[in-house]
Order: structure tokens, then C-alpha cells, then sequence
């Protein structure tokens, strides 16, 4: 499961006394403590190892847009510091497909489903999200998608 390789990550991190991956690790953890809280809540079980992906994901997302506003604002050393933290949570989620790939899995989804428009966008969404968690920049095969159901 991905929650033991991110634990036992952390104690790596804190032996090798690499700050900059123990608070990345800890960080990770600690969103994915409060899926498991929310889950709770609403009566589900511990993050699965999708939902986990998901949280990978969407970390990147953040750190991304951040270093970018850090660029714009001349803040160039917290801008990589951003980076720094999202080549740490990339090492912890599969290899990202190409955009051809991308292409080439959204085409084979329209024509499984027999999707005949942009109406049928969120079915052939789904099944990608189901498939394809932590592996798909969704922004980019939603684009594909909308090509493809032109």
C-alpha cells in the first residue's frame, strides 16, 4: 500500500536527516490523516490507495500554481522550494502518460462507450478517473475529450 511506502519514507527521511523530504513525507501524511477524519465522518473506510493518488495529485496542482505566483511576485527561492516539494510527491505516484498516450487511451474510452458527443464528455471522464488515477493530467484529457467529441 502506498500509506506503508509513505511511512516507512518518513522514517528513511528522519534517519538520513533530509529535512526538505521528512516535511514533504509529513505533509503527505497529513493530508491524507484528514481524508481518513472526513471519511470517518461520513462513514467510509481509511483513504484507499486512489484516494491517495488524488491527494498527490491535487498537492502537485497547488504547489505548481504557488511557484508560479512566486516567479511573478520575484520570489524566485520560494519558487523552488515548491518544485523541490513536487519532485519528492512525483516520486511517490506512477509515471504520468504522454499527451499521445493520453490521446490514444481518451479515443479508445469514446469509441468503448460509443460517446456521440460533448454530452457523453463525463461518462468517458469517469471511467478515465476510475483507470487512470495518478497517472492522467485530467485537464489534459478532458482537452483531448473535447476534440475528440467535436
Amino acid at each position: 500500500m502506498l500509506r506503508d511506502t509513505l511511512s516507512n519514507a518518513q522514517k528513511e527521511a528522519m534517519k538520513a536527516k533530509d529535512t526538505a523530504r521528512l516535511s514533504t513525507v509529513r505533509l503527505i501524511l497529513s493530508a491524507i490523516k484528514d481524508r481518513d477524519i472526513a471519511n470517518r465522518g461520513t462513514g467510509k473506510e481509511q483513504a484507499s490507495d486512489d484516494e491517495i493518488l488524488q491527494i498527490l495529485a491535487k498537492m502537485i496542482k497547488q504547489r505548481d500554481e504557488s511557484a508560479k505566483i512566486y516567479d511573478e511576485g520575484g520570489r524566485p527561492e520560494l519558487a523552488t522550494k515548491e518544485r523541490e516539494e513536487i519532485a519528492i510527491i512525483q516520486g511517490y505516484m506512477p509515471v504520468q502518460l504522454s499527451d499521445e498516450k493520453v490521446r490514444e487511451i481518451c479515443a479508445a474510452v469514446v469509441a468503448e462507450i460509443g460517446a456521440q458527443g460533448v454530452k457523453d464528455m463525463g461518462k468517458c471522464m469517469t471511467i478515465l478517473r476510475e483507470r487512470y488515477a495518478g497517472q492522467m493530467d485530467f485537464a489534459k484529457a478532458s482537452a483531448a475529450l473535447k476534440d475528440l467529441l467535436k
